[in-house]
C-alpha cells in the first residue's frame, strides 16, 4: 500500500467533518445573517459538493488537478458571498466565513497532490479570499493565512518526502530481486554447467592428444564463466523485474537428487528426496515417519545436499566416506552432511569466493538463505568436514504440511 493513501484518507474524512461543522455553525447563526436564504443556497451546494467528490478524496489518482480547481472555486465564493449575505456588522467584527473551516480542506488536498509549492499557491488564493471578504488586511486574515500556509506546506513537504521513500524503497526492491534472479542462475551454473566444464578437463588432461586441448578449452571456459557469475550484472545496468523469468524465485525451478522437482504446490517427503544420496560412500539416517516441507523448499534443500555431497567427491576424493543425518524438529528441519576426509582451514571458503568458487556461498548457502534458514560449514584439517542446515518450518510447526 501506497504511503500516501492514509494521507488521502484523512483528508477526505476532514472535508466531511469540517462541512458538518461549517452546517452545524450556520445553522446556529443564520437568523443574524441580511440574506439567510442565500447562505442556505450556499451550503446545500456545499453539502452537495463535498458528497458528491468524497471518493475522488481518497488516492491521487481519482483527485485530478480539474476537480482540486473546482473545489478552490467552491472554497473561494463561499468566502466572498459571505460579505454579500451577512450582516457587515459581523463581517467587519470578524465573524467566520460561510465554509469556516472547510476551504483547508481544499489546501491540503492541493498539499496531497502537488507538494509544498501546490499548497502555498492554495493557501494564497484562500488568503487572497479572506482578505477580499473583510474588506482590510486584519490580524485575523493574518493569522487565519499564516496557519493555512504552514500546515499545507507541511503536509505538502511529508508527501513529497514519503513519494521519493516510495521511489528509493521500489529501486532497492527492484534491485533485491534481479540479485536474487542473478544468484539462482548462478547456482544453476554452478550445479550443472561449471561441474561439466570441470570434468571435461580433467578426463582431458588424463587422455591427452585432443582430448587435452578440449580439455583445456573447457577449463578456459569454466574459469571466464565463473569469473562472470562471481562479477554479476554490470551496476549501471541491473536487471528489471519485469523481465524476470517466469520461473525466478529461491524454490522455483530446483531440481533434487533422483529427479524430483519442486514447485511448492504441495508438501514432499524430504527422506524420499535425501534417501537417493545413499550409496556405497554415502549413509543416510532418517526418522521412521514423513519428514514433510513444501514441495519447493524440499527440492532446494535436496539440491543444497547435492552440492555438499558433490564437494565432498571433489575435495576429499573417492574414498572418502558421508554420512547424512536428518532430524524432523517441531519447528525445523536439521540436515547434516559429514565426511571423513582431509578438511581444510576456516580461511578457505573466503579464498574460493575470491577465486569465484561458489559452491558453498550459492549452492548451499544461498539456497538456505532464500528459504529462510541457515547452513554453517565447519572443519578442522584432518577431521572432515560437517555442514549443517536448518530449515524453519511455516507457523504451525508440523501441522502446517499434514
Amino acid at each position: 500500500m501506497s504511503v500516501e493513501l492514509p494521507m488521502w484518507r484523512a483528508i477526505a474524512v476532514f472535508r466531511i467533518a469540517t462541512l458538518g461543522y461549517a452546517l452545524i455553525r450556520y445553522l446556529t447563526g443564520y437568523q443574524h445573517y441580511a440574506h439567510p436564504v442565500g447562505g442556505w443556497l450556499y451550503m446545500g451546494v456545499l453539502t452537495v459538493w463535498t458528497l458528491a467528490t468524497a471518493r475522488s478524496f481518497l488516492s491521487a489518482e481519482r483527485c485530478r488537478w480539474p476537480l482540486l480547481a473546482a473545489d478552490a472555486v467552491v472554497a473561494v465564493t463561499g468566502i466572498v458571498l459571505t460579505r454579500a449575505f451577512d450582516d457587515p456588522a459581523r463581517v467587519l467584527a470578524g465573524e467566520a466565513t460561510m465554509p469556516t473551516v472547510w476551504a483547508a480542506g481544499t489546501v491540503l488536498g492541493f498539499a496531497a497532490k502537488g507538494g509544498w509549492r501546490a499548497a502555498a499557491a492554495a493557501s494564497a488564493v484562500i488568503g487572497a479570499a479572506d482578505v477580499v471578504e473583510s474588506g482590510a488586511v486584519t490580524t485575523s486574515n493574518v493569522h487565519n493565512i499564516v496557519l493555512l500556509l504552514v500546515a499545507g506546506c507541511a503536509i505538502g513537504w511529508v508527501i513529497e518526502l514519503a513519494r521519493a521513500s516510495e521511489s528509493v524503497l521500489a529501486r532497492a526492491l527492484q534491485l533485491e530481486a534481479a540479485n536474487r534472479e542473478r544468484e539462482r542462475l548462478a547456482r544453476d551454473i554452478h550445479d550443472g554447467v561449471l561441474q561439466v566444464l570441470a570434468m571435461v578437463q580433467r578426463r582431458g588432461a588424463e587422455l591427452g592428444g585432443e582430448a587435452a586441448v578440449i580439455g583445456r578449452m573447457a577449463g578456459e571456459q569454466e574459469a571466464a564463466l565463473r569469473a562472470l557469475v562471481s562479477g554479476g550484472l554490470p551496476p549501471d545496468r541491473p536487471l528489471p523485474i519485469g523481465e524476470l523469468p517466469a520461473a525466478a524465485g529461491p524454490a522455483g525451478d530446483a531440481t533434487a537428487p533422483g529427479g524430483f522437482r519442486g514447485d511448492g504446490s504441495a508438501p514432499l517427503d524430504l527422506r524420499a528426496l535425501v534417501g537417493g544420496c545413499a550409496g556405497p560412500g554415502v549413509t543416510v539416517s532418517a526418522p521412521g515417519t514423513p519428514v514433510l516441507l513444501a514441495g519447493g523448499a524440499a527440492a532446494e534443500v535436496a539440491a543444497a545436499v547435492g552440492a555438499a555431497l558433490d564437494n565432498v567427491r571433489r575435495h576429499a576424493g573417492e574414498g572418502a566416506h558421508a554420512w547424512i543425518l536428518l532430524e524432523d524438529e517441531p519447528d525445523e528441519v536439521i540436515v547434516s552432511i559429514r565426511d571423513d576426509g582431509p578438511g581444510f582451514p576456516p580461511e578457505r571458503l573466503r579464498d574460493a569466493e575470491r577465486e569465484g568458487r561458489l559452491g558453498v556461498a550459492l549452492s548451499i548457502r544461498g539456497r538456505l538463505r532464500d528459504l529462510g534458514g541457515s547452513a554453517d560449514v565447519s572443519s578442522v584439517p584432518g577431521q572432515g568436514v560437517e555442514v549443517e542446515l536448518r530449515i524453519p518450518r511455516p507457523r504451525g510447526g508440523k501441522d502446517g504440511w499434514t
